[in-house]
């Protein structure tokens, strides 16, 4: 019995020995990572916008670029990675099933992508998206306005 034990922890040493082999010396940046992480979680149906603090709003509005790193946190060792991510999601989204396809695309994007293991992907909500619902109610009670201008005045015909 314990021979088995030894050549299953041989199998495993030689298995981590591999994928540091593989990986050695690349240094993959926590911004790629990222990144990789804000494209997998901006597919995800449900997901309003991510959610980034100030600092982040006013890069992208001086950028003019869209930060697609908007809202993650990673914190990396050399072998794996713990991911916090912070959304709105839509207003009607059944909130955890946004972020198990969070957690699962995220997992399956960084992993398959950098060969780092994912140890965690913890899914932050900082609000709901309520602006097409209102927008939605708006056309209700007002139908056939859509697109006219609001003003005070009545044409004159003459």
């Amino acid at each position: 019995m314990e021979e088995n034990e030894n050549k299953e922890e041989i199998i495993e040493v030689e298995n981590i020995a591999e994928d540091k082999a593989e990986n050695e010396g690349i240094e993959i940046s926590s911004d790629v990572i990222a990144v990789i992480s804000g494209v997998a979680v901006s597919e995800v149906q449900g997901v309003a916008a991510m959610s980034g603090g100030f600092a982040g709003g006013i890069t992208e509005v001086l950028s003019g670029k869209k930060n697609l790193a908007k809202g993650i946190k990673v914190d990396k060792t050399e072998t794996s990675v713990k991911i916090d991510v912070n959304i709105i999601v839509e207003y009607g989204s059944r909130i955890p099933d946004v972020a198990f396809e969070i957690q699962n695309r995220v997992k399956k994007a960084v992993e398959g992508m950098t060969g780092l293991k994912v140890e965690e992907v913890n899914v932050h909500v900082q609000g709901v998206n309520t602006e097409t619902v209102h927008q939605e109610e708006i056309i209700e009670e007002n139908p056939g306005t859509e697109g006219k201008p609001e003003t005070g005045e009545q044409e004159d015909n003459g």
